[in-house]
């Protein structure tokens, strides 16, 4: 009788082994790539408000450069994701960085408001920088060095955010037009992707299975839907109670659902929805998407706050772009350091209890901004308190869904925090887009403060539920 022949688990097939790579050497890389996608993100902050003069835009249109880049994050998250951990994640980031960089010589070279939403469009790949990263990262190290490195990852990226501002701020206030800042980005992920293509090592193991086409299509066809009627409701012929509006968030809450029931009967989905059946999957991505909602949906509006004179609209603190990217630093700095030490506050206090204390920092950042915006000094002391608690939660939400998936998902766990992260990031922009829209009078480009208060007032709500639903996390299910 002939012996039984052992095969090897379709869902963990080995790879051909690499060289080895240093440590030193996958620090500098995974450092190089955040930093240039933090300066992708940050560059276009300090010129926002120079661009509404030199494209002709108003404030309420530079919205959709957050919503466009948002939107594009989240068709690129799910598909790079699972690419990722199906066949390699080395090989997937560089085609990622590539991509990356031809969006950054598109907005380089553009000349019209519709140019640079292309390329803004092209540079939202860079959300699948950190779950590819993390894939990498979990691959070589044990749970407590992944929770380092994912803290350093996250300062590395606000890092970069920061100097991204201050270098389009430089260019801008050394040249006669601010769009001359637009090309920064590209410098900074050319220089990543040429370190880092002989540096990062490959994965060595992968699952098997196949890429869900269908339901990437669906889910980004039904989110697309969502944001397109909350960016544009309230817009002329876009009413809420429009046709077009209606049609947009009914018929984009329709297909998502049909994706969450298609996904659970798919052997190898893009998006384990079944995973949100979990206690503490879901309580997870209800605060990763509270606390995005706020910090990245001000974005925008943060920028154009502080460049407008208090003469000319009646709020505002009259800041040049290079002023605002200085002014940008005490928050952003906060940030990286409460990501740094997010982990040894989770040793502290517990898990839950770190999300529920960034919860509440970020409430009472805004809480204390919508009282104290009258002056530079108070204004950025409230907005660094908000900072805290943004960096807390980017490590601790961002670690606790990688742990919450098996290690051959690596990427798909990390790659559904980061496409929560840019759904809130995106419901939030498109709920700043429609009060700014409100509340710009016709002819007009900047809108009237109440816009600003009704932001401020909307995100210590949004943080204050995060902080709730922090409540019902489940410590010990990690450790088990």
């Amino acid at each position: 009788m002939p012996e039984a022949v052992t095969r090897p688990s379709p869902r963990s097939t080995p790879t051909t082994p690499h060289a080895p790579v240093s440590t030193v050497a996958v620090l500098v890389s995974i450092v190089l790539v955040e930093l240039s996608s933090g300066i992708t993100q940050g560059f276009l902050s300090p010129v926002l408000r120079s661009l509404t003069d030199v494209l002709h835009v108003t404030a309420a249109d530079l919205n959709w450069i957050s919503i466009a880049n948002l939107m594009a994050s989240v068709a690129f998250t799910p598909l790079l994701s699972r690419l990722g951990d199906l066949h390699g994640h080395r090989r997937v980031l560089r085609w990622n960085i590539a991509v990356v960089l031809a969006g950054s010589v598109i907005v380089g070279m553009a000349g019209s408001f519709r140019t640079l939403m292309i390329g803004q469009v092209l540079q939202g790949a860079f959300a699948g920088f950190f779950p590819l990263l993390v894939g990498i990262l979990r691959n070589r190290r044990s749970a407590a060095e992944s929770r380092r490195a994912i803290g350093t990852m996250v300062a590395a990226l606000v890092g970069g955010i920061c100097v991204g501002g201050v270098a389009s701020g430089l260019v801008a206030h050394s040249v006669d037009t601010p769009t001359a800042a637009l090309w920064v980005p590209t410098f900074a992920v050319g220089i990543a992707f040429l370190v880092t293509w002989p540096l990062l090592p490959e994965t060595t193991e992968r699952p098997g299975g196949h890429l869900d086409v269908r339901g990437g299509i669906l889910l980004c066809t039904g989110l697309v839907a969502i944001m397109l009627g909350l960016g544009q409701g309230g817009m002329p012929g876009w009413e809420w109670t429009s046709p077009r509006t209606l049609g947009c968030l009914a018929g984009g809450a329709l297909v998502t659902a049909v994706w969450a029931r298609v996904e659970t009967r798919t052997t190898d989905p893009m998006i384990d929805v079944r995973l949100f059946r979990r206690r503490n999957v879901s309580v997870v991505a209800i605060v990763t998407t509270t606390f995005s909602f706020c910090m990245i949906g001000l974005q925008v509006a943060g920028a154009i706050f502080m460049g407008t004179p208090e003469e000319t609209a009646g709020y505002g603190l009259g800041l040049s772009p290079l002023q605002i990217a200085f002014a940008m630093i005490p928050a952003l700095a906060a940030t990286g350091i409460a990501a740094t030490a997010s982990p040894a506050l989770a040793a502290r206090i517990g898990d839950r209890a770190t999300l529920v204390t960034g919860s509440l920092l970020m409430a009472a950042g805004y809480l204390s901004t919508l009282a104290l915006h009258g002056s530079l000094t108070p204004y950025l002391i409230c907005q660094t308190v908000a900072g805290l608690g943004a960096g807390v939660l980017q490590q601790a939400t961002r670690t606790l869904a990688v742990e919450s998936v098996p290690k051959e998902q690596t990427a798909v766990g990390s790659g559904i925090n980061e496409l929560l992260i840019n759904v809130g990031g995106s419901l939030g922009a498109a709920c700043v887009l429609a009060v700014t829209a409100a509340a710009t009078p016709a002819g007009a480009a900047l809108p009237r403060y109440s816009a600003y208060a009704t932001c401020w007032s909307v995100c210590i709500a949004v943080s204050l539920a995060g902080a709730a639903a922090a409540l019902f996390y489940r410590p010990a299910a990690r450790t088990a």
